[in-house]
């Protein structure tokens, strides 16, 4: 079946149009960050079925496919047209033919959030201290409290000495009871710019009495400096909130809310969005984690405050749709929102009493996925005694960062994606057995290529964690790369053995993107 092609203005029109599309760039994750449009949702063919479902949760939703030659596209659209997607598209030209009609184009990832955070800097001179201040605060032991506006995994990794980690969507909800005294200071931190300027000004904008500061450049600016950061810390804000501090938050966030235009709806009003046709509606849980999974609306993804606000290209691909938030507090939903719909989103609150009992559901957040391919497997008792007589070549297809941790000794590492193309360097073994870490790419990736070689193509049960559970041996390293590493792209702000140049760079460009979005013309930002 042909793909229809649509052109760079066609998609430019839509945006500004606030229609529904999905613009999908369907390579991996490095390439997709070094260039693509401020609106490009990275969705890569190697994980297509595992993401779109509950990515692009409406099938007849306008989507249009990109590649930058790469020969990725026809086989993108073709695999979302057998998921149900009516309305698949390519881009003309691919990302080239984007460059070339004019269309500008952005770096790194989650890049319409970071833009906005810094627009919202610009506009509001969002209070920030430099990490020489910050330190000279902590050394004189002045009345300050630090607070690290990150996931945990991130905070735990490295973090300002004496901070404690209270993720930005929670920040308005606990800040009242981490520094009940009005005199005391607060500054809120991640590791660039973004979750400490969004964090800092959701305390501003939520009247918070207390004297607040952004730590300026994050962790970055504070290793730029020369100074020491914490490893492994596991210091958490505490989830008791006194009624005081939670009736003064819930009021603030309603405020904030209803200044930047969110609407607040019931279950009736919900029900009827949920019945539109040729409308996506987004329901998503801004509680964190660990709450979601006690008990959850049914039909509602997890998608915590801060991070939602912070990585919206990742949850909602689809640019123009709905997205409706709910929380058990009042608080954090209302604030999720307020960004949102600065963000240019239609957003929604939902106040309805939340279920009770059997009418919960439990349990982590699952994306819906369609049934995995029925393949061949093999156990991994039978499979050592295959790799032990030499009957057997095992290829590897999970994230390259997990093949690097452990995998099974010997095992070759292939982007799922290049695959098919990969098959020649691999010779003709009698038996071909593809893992990753639970098997489930591993049966896709199987079925794409039973017909392209002579091999008998196995998968192996319950994935390398289950070759782990029986006791078997592991290596580490790269020790047999078919495919490069470019599945995830590093961030100059995580980790802890960065390049200082290559820091101070990634500062240089989120500072350039305000200049950006106004040649880009399609944000629809505003900030309040």
């Amino acid at each position: 079946m042909t793909t229809s092609v649509v052109s760079t203005e066609e998609v430019r029109a839509a945006l500004i149009a606030r229609e529904e599309i999905a613009l999908l760039d369907v390579r991996e994750e490095d390439p997709f960050a070094q260039s693509h449009p401020l609106w490009a949702a990275n969705l890569p063919l190697s994980k297509l079925e595992l993401e779109a479902w509950g990515r692009i949760p409406r099938r007849d939703t306008r989507i249009v496919v990109y590649d930058d030659g790469e020969g990725l596209t026809e086989r993108a659209a073709a695999r979302l047209r057998a998921l149900g997607y009516t309305d698949v598209n390519s881009l003309d030209g691919g990302l080239a033919g984007w460059r070339e009609a004019g269309g500008e184009l952005f770096r790194d990832v989650n890049v319409p959030s970071k833009s906005f955070g810094e627009l919202v800097e610009s506009k509001r001179h969002t209070p920030s201290l430099s990490a020489q201040d910050v330190q000279a605060l902590l050394a004189a032991k002045a009345d300050v409290v630090v607070l690290d506006a990150r996931r945990f995994d991130e905070y735990q990794t490295m973090n300002i000495p004496g901070s404690t980690s209270v993720p930005g969507g929670e920040l308005v909800l606990r800040a009242r009871e981490l520094a009940p005294d009005p005199a005391t200071r607060v500054i809120v931190n991640c590791a660039g710019r973004t979750r400490s300027i969004i964090g800092t000004q959701s305390l501003v904008n939520a009247s918070l009495p207390n004297p607040v500061a952004a730590l300026r450049n994050g962790t970055i600016g504070w290793t730029l400096a020369g100074q020491s950061l914490e490893h492994g810390a596991s210091r958490r804000f505490d989830p008791a909130i006194r009624p005081e501090h939670l009736e003064a938050a819930r009021g603030a966030a309603a405020d904030v809310a209803r200044r930047a235009g969110v609407s607040v709806i019931g279950a009736t009003t919900l029900a009827q969005w949920l019945a539109e046709p040729r409308r996506t509606t987004y329901r998503f849980d801004v509680r964190t984690p660990e709450e979601y999974a006690a008990g959850h609306r049914a039909g509602f993804r997890s998608a915590p405050g801060g991070q939602l606000v912070q990585e919206t290209d990742v949850h909602a691909p689809v640019r123009g749709a709905r997205i409706v938030l709910s929380d058990d507090d009042g608080v954090r939903a209302s604030m999720a929102a307020s960004w949102l719909a600065q963000m240019g989103w239609d957003v929604a609150v939902l106040d309805a009493p939340p279920p009770q009992g059997d009418a919960l559901e439990t349990g982590p957040d699952k994306a819906p996925q369609p049934a995995p391919p029925a393949v061949r497997s093999v156990t991994p008792a039978t499979l050592a005694d295959w790799l032990a007589t030499g009957d057997a070549i095992v290829v590897d297809v999970t994230l390259s960062a997990n093949y690097v941790k452990r995998h099974v000794p010997g095992a070759a590492y292939a982007l799922r994606s290049q695959l098919p193309e990969l098959l020649p360097q691999l010779g003709n073994p009698r038996r071909l057995v593809l893992t990753c870490g639970s098997s489930l790419l591993a049966r896709f990736a199987a079925e794409d290529i039973q017909a392209l070689t002579a091999s008998e193509v196995l998968v192996l049960e319950g994935g390398t964690a289950a070759w782990v559970a029986a006791g078997l041996p592991v290596e580490a390293g790269e020790t047999r790369l078919l495919s490069p590493r470019i599945d995830r792209y590093r961030r100059p702000y995580e980790g802890t053995d960065n390049a200082a140049s290559a820091m101070q760079a990634y500062l240089d460009w989120e500072f350039g993107l305000v200049e950006q979005l106004g040649r880009d013309g399609t944000h629809h930002f505003f900030v309040v």
